[in-house]
């Protein structure tokens, strides 16, 4: 998959900084169901790449993450903030999502480097339902191309 067909799985986002998470090719070697993506941080203070690899059930952990960041009843107790890691914290890189106001995104380089960016983003309130779109596009083009 080159540049002009990658897919944005994941955007979080405001007017000045962002994290994404793009989908960049297939890895047959790894697996039919492991693809290679990229986390890159945007901000006037810095820009960052990082490269990771998911699977068929890191996109499910990110349907379960939006669903609970976006469920009241799913909320830890008052004053503390939600936290999730996505994909889950293993062996390589991953974001750790913060919904609190405002929201943080922390993007871990783990084991490797061992660096961390923390990354706080006033998102609107349409983001949820972005990232379901984005998810959407991703598994439906996963499915014509698996």
């Amino acid at each position: 998959m080159d540049e002009a067909t990658a897919l944005e799985l994941i955007r979080l986002a405001d007017r000045s900084q962002a994290v994404s998470v793009t989908l960049a090719d297939r890895m047959p070697a790894w697996g039919p169901d492991y693809y290679a993506a990229d986390i890159t941080i945007t901000s006037d203070f810095v820009s960052a790449q990082l490269r990771i690899h998911v699977t068929l059930e890191d996109l499910d952990h990110w349907a379960d993450a939006l669903d609970r960041i976006e469920s009241d009843e799913q909320r830890p107790a008052e004053g503390d903030a939600l936290t999730l890691d996505w994909p889950p914290a293993g062996n390589e890189g991953y974001l750790r999502f913060i919904a609190d106001d405002p929201y943080v995104v922390e993007v871990h380089d783990t084991p490797q480097t061992q660096i961390s960016v923390r990354v706080p983003l006033d998102m609107d309130e349409e983001w949820i339902k972005e990232g379901r779109q984005r998810l959407g596009a991703v598994r439906g083009f996963l499915r014509l191309n698996g």
